[in-house]
């Protein structure tokens, strides 16, 4: 019988409410979009040094977290001061997946002002208290990246002008992209109120999933068309992109996604935007091509991996123990001597237990621990 999580509380971890794991408390900063300005970046690097283990932590959802936490009220504090935490009661809930292109290199419309406004609405409404930490909101500008991750409710552009809303991966309908981030507070509403207690949009039961569905098309035009997924690139987004206005991106990986405090520092004071990608890459936007040259030189002697066929751009691993308490295996030394012995052809995720924590979405093979060694299985997304 499947597990609908009606029983038992969410855990999810926040800034507010850390989790206590075997190395120490574990804080989870929610980066809507996976955006975060450099002030934000400096912030983050200080939280690592002041009230962690120096390390920030890329997961897959394109948040980040800092484990080994002392002083959770100090980092709150911290995070709130910087515009990267809401209120106690809302921060868990701001969970928003965003095409990290969008209005930078192709996608059929810039979407990134949905996502801005949608982490507003999300941060401050009271209804919406009542999200489960683990829901997670889609905004995809027309490629199909966000929506391959499987959100619980999303907009995927049409046009400049119109967006069509999806409740999983079901249409339900199309709005203005100008009303895009209101529509998709009235369906996580629409959840709240119906069905409060799950904390998925698979989780629902036949009868819950089908008054949402006639509450929402009750508010929204017809669907526009059928949408025909297109598969996203498998390329990860390291190296150097030409921008559609002409500047420079860069994409960068990390080894076992974790970024150390001095690299945080040296990044904020590049001064431009940073998307971090549920993929766990980090990009650097908005260069002019001697700065990109520059940030090349100088950071990739210091961890920041900008080739493609690293294979740090695809494997990924949860922490394994002896920071986690049910993991069976050492995941992240095992990790590094698996990269160290050989090459890697193509994505692995490796777990110290069944539950498979920051595992990707897409195809790629699960290697988990058990008591009486790894396991390797085929996952197809």
């Amino acid at each position: 019988m499947p597990d609908t999580h009606r029983d038992r509380s969410d855990r999810c971890p926040g800034v507010h409410a850390t989790h206590t794991a075997a190395d120490g408390a574990l804080a989870r900063i929610r980066l809507p979009g996976g955006r975060v300005r450099p002030p934000q970046l400096e912030a983050l690097a200080t939280a690592t040094e002041e009230f962690g283990d120096g390390y920030l932590e890329l997961t897959a959802r394109g948040n980040v977290q800092i484990r080994g936490v002392e002083d959770g009220v100090g980092l709150a504090e911290l995070m709130t001061a910087a515009g990267l935490a809401a209120a106690a009661t809302n921060d868990r809930a701001r969970n928003i997946a965003l095409s990290p292109l969008t209005g930078r290199i192709g996608g059929v419309a810039d979407v990134g002002d949905v996502c801005a406004e949608l982490d507003a609405i999300v941060g401050s409404d009271a209804m919406l208290t009542g999200l489960s930490g683990r829901f997670l909101f889609g905004i995809d500008d027309g490629r199909c990246d966000v929506i391959a991750r499987h959100p619980d409710i999303a907009v995927l552009a049409r046009s400049a002008d119109t967006v069509d809303v999806l409740l999983g991966d079901q249409p339900l309908g199309s709005a203005p992209t100008t009303d895009a981030a209101a529509a998709l507070a009235a369906l996580a509403r629409d959840k709240v109120d119906v069905a409060p207690q799950p904390w998925r949009i698979g989780d629902l039961t036949d009868v819950e999933r089908e008054e949402i569905i006639i509450r929402a098309r009750d508010r929204l035009a017809p669907p526009v068309g059928p949408i025909t997924q297109v598969a996203p690139s498998p390329s990860p987004i390291v190296g150097w992109f030409d921008q559609d206005d002409g500047a420079v991106l860069l994409g960068a990986v990390v080894e076992l996604a974790r970024v150390p405090a001095q690299l945080l520092h040296f990044l904020a004071a590049v001064n431009k935007p940073v998307i971090v990608t549920g993929d766990r890459e980090i990009l650097l936007c908005d260069l002019d091509e001697a700065v990109a040259e520059t940030v090349v030189r100088v950071l990739a002697p210091m961890g920041l991996t900008f080739d493609a066929s690293s294979p740090w751009a695809s494997v990924t691993c949860c922490v394994g123990s002896p920071g986690c308490g049910r993991a069976h295996a050492p995941v992240r030394d095992d990790l590094l001597a698996r990269v160290d012995g050989g090459p890697v052809t193509g994505r692995e995720h490796w777990s110290g237990c069944e539950r498979g924590c920051g595992a990707p979405t897409g195809a790629h093979l699960l290697v988990e621990a058990h008591p009486d060694g790894y396991r390797r299985a085929h996952v197809h997304g």
